[in-house]
């Protein structure tokens, strides 16, 4: 473990969509309350939190990581035939492109003050060696040095064929091993080794999706997360959160961004080390010879 820590809790975002745009026809219908039609005009978008993620991180002196997709584009790259499809609508519509000039800004404007930069591959890249590879080389070329590591969409994985592909294009780690409906140490309480060298996996241990009700009921939330909190720290822990920026607009996700605070508060007080992957990865021991497998577990 991390000198001076107890355990160490690993803070990242998957940037899906930026931008609210057909979501709000649809939120505006489920809530119904027109509120979220207003994201329709230029000047308003709610998913754009990053500003409130940053501010809210830099006042509890933490940094995380934000992993960006180099999707494809429903009416630019799909068929025809996948343009009525409602998964082709989930799967590839509202995206964006990672070398639009505000997402570059973005880029560089998170990584001047300190935070990770990493990728988020794209849902059909798990089995694809090449198409991983170019979406790597165009995040390290926007963002002017190589990344380390990141999350696969939908935390998509082929064991270990992905991990594989990661150490051949030259990511350090990934973060996909996990769930979106559930939460906890189901992969154990430490970093894996599945390669048997220097290439780490972070397990997920909570997506905000994977927490019961938090709309509406707050404290319940936090009891589950204080509770996965005082599991690392008893066990010495290394814990991966994921919250997307979108649940960080409280008109669109009340509450989550005051649990995402609270997780981070509650793992200061309990003498957590808290970060991005990235240096946590930089600040663990790797083995310079090949591991057995008695060493890995």
């Amino acid at each position: 473990m991390i000198e001076d820590h107890t355990f160490a809790l690993c803070l990242t975002h998957d940037v899906d969509r930026p931008y609210k745009t057909f979501h709000s026809v649809a939120y505006a219908l489920r809530d119904r309350d027109p509120a979220h039609l207003r994201s329709l005009l230029p000047t308003t978008n709610t998913f754009w939190t990053f500003e409130e993620i940053m501010d809210l991180e830099a006042d509890l002196g933490v940094r995380s990581a934000f992993y960006f997709l180099n999707e494809q584009r429903l009416f630019r790259d799909r068929p025809p035939r996948e343009w009525i499809s409602k998964d082709s609508w989930r799967l590839f519509g509202g995206r964006y492109d990672v070398d639009d000039k505000r997402i570059v800004d973005l880029i560089a404007e998170l990584d001047a003050g300190g935070w990770e930069i990493g990728l988020h591959g794209s849902y059909e890249s798990p089995t694809d060696r090449r198409r991983l590879a170019a979406e790597k080389r165009t995040l390290d070329r926007i963002l002017g040095k190589p990344i380390q590591g990141g999350r696969q969409h939908y935390l998509n994985l082929s064991i270990p064929e992905t991990w594989e592909h990661h150490r051949e294009i030259g990511l350090d780690y990934d973060c996909s091993l996990g769930s979106s409906d559930r939460y906890g140490f189901d992969h154990g309480y430490g970093p894996k080794r599945p390669l048997n060298d220097e290439f780490v996996v972070f397990p997920l241990t909570i997506m905000e999706l994977a927490l019961p009700n938090v709309e509406g009921d707050l404290e319940g939330s936090w009891r589950e997360c204080e509770q996965i909190l005082n599991e690392a720290a008893e066990n010495e822990a290394v814990m991966t959160i994921l919250w997307h920026p979108r649940f960080f607009s409280e008109l669109d996700f009340p509450n989550y961004t005051e649990l995402y605070r609270r997780i981070i508060v509650r793992a200061q007080e309990l003498g957590g080390w808290v970060g991005s992957p990235g240096e946590l990865y930089d600040r663990l021991e790797h083995p310079e010879l090949p591991i057995t497998a008695a060493q890995r577990r």
